[in-house]
């Protein structure tokens, strides 16, 4: 990908027209850290990029953004920019094209991600910034006051940054975040969703939570449970402990898995039963949670008697022809007893054993 990005850089200049790799890719190239995240800037606006591209998707001309289609990758390309007005602390609402790289570095939000990258793979450090990158700090580009109120997004995103790079936050920069933390009750629940399961999803989630608690923002966030929680690997399972299931959007499978987990975490310990009713995957977040070996419950599932119901070698219909009745409600309750039987060890899954079991245990009772 980065080899095709390399090529539409010198289309560009050789149509006349400054364009570079800017942001993420390069300061994540420079960390070593693998990403195919590659976002393109120029001084061609959409209109000149539409002419040169056979392949071009318009995004959002309005603020210079148009998608290039390029031997079967796609990349995001933006067109060098002033952003002279925002709207509600998020969007700017009035931008305007201009040539000059540098200018257009001046509007970004961190310093860590104005590196450039040229067609001859050079890395440009315009702003002379490098240094942060080097210290593993976190900073705004120019006066955090302005920048992070400018667009509160910037707020999660620095938090992110800050986690899964395992950076520090530069102080004026973090002392801004705090205090207009407020503004992040005007975010959407999605936009907010989509960095905090960045956040909680990093290996090192920990530093993200506490930043977030560090810095007042569980309040405004609705999070006010993560002080409490156990952080874990599954976004499932961390959501869940929050009990934001209304606050934030999920689907429904999603709020389905966490309203069964949490009745599983009511739970001491997991039995054979537990194990066969909620399945491997809610048992391993909850031995995750629980701080229990995700390797030997595996191993206890797959030597569970039984899976699924299906397993079971006799059906609905063997046990009303066993007990010479019509198929009914019974069925359902007697099938429920045959599961956990065989998972306790207690009766042998074959079809001749469940058959005299269930003849001898429900023939002479009175069933509903």
């Amino acid at each position: 990908m980065e080899e095709k990005a390399l090529e539409i850089l010198n289309l560009f200049n050789e149509a006349g027209y400054e364009a570079y790799i800017v942001g993420g890719y390069v300061r994540d190239y420079l960390l070593n850290r693998k990403t195919n995240d590659i976002d393109i800037c120029t001084s061609a606006t959409p209109k000149e990029i539409l002419s040169l591209f056979d392949s071009v998707i318009v995004s959002d001309t309005q603020y210079g953004s148009v998608v290039i289609a390029y031997k079967g990758y796609k990349f995001d390309v933006t067109t060098f920019r002033k952003e002279i007005k925002y709207e509600s602390n998020r969007r700017p609402v009035k931008i305007k094209y201009i040539r000059d790289i540098k200018k257009d570095l001046l509007r970004r939000d961190f310093t860590i991600n104005t590196l450039c990258m040229n067609r001859k793979k050079e890395v440009l450090d315009i702003l002379n910034i490098k240094e942060d990158l080097d210290n593993r700090i976190l900073r705004t580009v120019g006066n955090p006051r302005y920048r992070i109120k400018e667009d509160s997004l910037r707020i999660l995103r620095c938090i992110r940054f800050a986690t899964l790079l395992d950076f520090e936050v530069e102080p004026k920069t973090k002392h801004f975040l705090s205090k207009y933390g407020y503004l992040l009750k005007d975010l959407s629940g999605s936009r907010k969703k989509e960095e905090l399961d960045k956040i909680f999803s990093s290996k090192n989630n920990i530093k993200g939570k506490n930043l977030l608690i560090e810095l007042n923002l569980t309040n405004v966030l609705n999070i006010n449970k993560l002080n409490s929680i156990t952080l874990c690997t599954d976004l499932i399972g961390i959501w869940c402990q929050l009990e934001v299931d209304d606050i934030f959007p999920f689907t429904r499978v999603e709020k389905e898995q966490m309203q069964l987990l949490r009745k599983l975490l009511t739970y001491d310990k997991l039995d054979n039963y537990l194990l066969y009713k909620y399945g491997l995957y809610l048992c391993t977040v909850y031995a995750d949670i629980k701080g229990l070996s995700k390797r030997k419950l595996n191993t206890e599932y797959q030597n569970l008697k039984i899976q699924s119901r299906k397993d079971i070698d006799f059906s609905g219909r063997d046990i009303a022809s066993s007990l010479k009745l019509k198929p009914g409600k019974y069925i359902r309750d007697i099938m429920d007893d045959i599961e956990k039987k065989i998972l306790e060890g207690k009766l042998n899954n074959s079809q001749k054993d469940i058959e005299s079991y269930v003849i001898k245990t429900y023939k002479n009772t009175k069933l509903l």
